[in-house]
């Protein structure tokens, strides 16, 4: 039995990062593009819902087959199984670090 292959696409998109699953992902035909196909999304019954994953569902329901930039990637996997896609906001956990007063670069 052929076991099915999983793929997490992480990704920036307008001042967020995006973290999808797919099934396929490859080299686009249009230069400097991957193309993600058959996005995936949990159909858990759940009573909590998780917006984050809700947002994805609504922005690409319908979508067949998207193309993302190589220099949005951040990091795409192999995983075994498909985990809970999300949004996060870029920039929300991040801190500078600290300098010497008087210290430029």
């Amino acid at each position: 039995m052929a076991v099915k292959k999983v793929y997490k696409v992480i990704f920036y998109n307008n001042e967020e990062i995006f973290e999808v699953y797919a099934a396929h992902v490859f080299p686009s035909e249009m230069y400097g593009f991957i193309e993600v196909e058959e996005l995936l999304f949990g159909e858990r019954s759940q009573l909590l819902v998780d917006p984050s994953e809700e947002k994805l569902k609504t922005e690409f329901s319908g979508v067949k087959r998207t193309y993302i930039p190589m220099n949005a990637i951040v990091r795409i996997d192999e995983v075994e199984q498909e985990g809970m896609s999300k949004v996060t906001s870029v920039g929300s956990s991040v801190t500078s670090f600290p300098r010497a007063p008087g210290k430029s670069d």
